[in-house]
């Protein structure tokens, strides 16, 4: 007598259960780092333009790597992996920001907020974080100062007009001529730059 398979099919064994499960772990952690790969190098410029040396990059780019990885079962495979990755590097930077705020040069929350949103594009970031070092340089001393101090960790813009013997109201006046220069001079920079190549 042939004997039929069963209708009742059975629940999978432990054994075929794991390796399902393992399987499909494998899986999903071959297509992390194959995003990771592709959405790294933008990201690694993105951040160049947020932080002050490579180094900072590498620690932030490693940090956000983790966190994208713990929250990677989150994430919905086919949506944007690097925009998403940006997100979760944006916010790294931000902690490290405050982790290192003892360094000389950290921007105010409000500028770091700023910069973070309307940041270039991560393909032209480390081109403009080097014409920003150079018409900050070229900038005269004075002016510079200026937007350094205003800049500073915990800098009062109140605190800072007065002790440069100027309203706040005026103060915030040649505040904005002076980033509207700065970025004049990085924007004609950067249009000959490309007109050279």
């Amino acid at each position: 007598m042939d004997r039929q398979p069963s209708t009742n099919s059975q629940p999978p064994s432990p054994e075929e259960t794991a390796k399902t499960v393992h399987d499909d772990s494998r899986e999903r952690g071959e297509e992390f780092v194959r995003l990771l790969m592709e959405h790294e190098s933008s990201v690694r410029m993105f951040l160049r333009g947020l932080l002050p040396t490579w180094n900072d990059v590498d620690e932030v780019i490693q940090e956000a790597s983790l966190v994208a990885w713990r929250k990677f079962d989150d994430f919905e495979l086919g949506t944007a992996f690097g925009g998403w990755l940006l997100t979760i590097a944006r916010f790294e930077a931000m902690s490290y920001r405050r982790r290192i705020s003892r360094s000389p040069l950290v921007f105010s929350d409000e500028v770091w907020e700023v910069l973070a949103q309307e940041s270039v594009p991560p393909d032209t970031a480390d081109n403009y974080q080097q014409h920003l070092e150079t018409c900050l340089q070229k900038m005269p001393t004075e002016h510079r100062e200026v937007l350094l101090r205003v800049h500073s960790p915990g800098a009062v813009i109140r605190d800072v007009a007065v002790q440069s013997g100027r309203s706040e109201q005026a103060f915030y006046k040649v505040i904005q001529r002076l980033r509207s220069s700065l970025l004049d001079c990085v924007s004609k920079n950067m249009a000959l730059e490309e007109e050279g190549c």
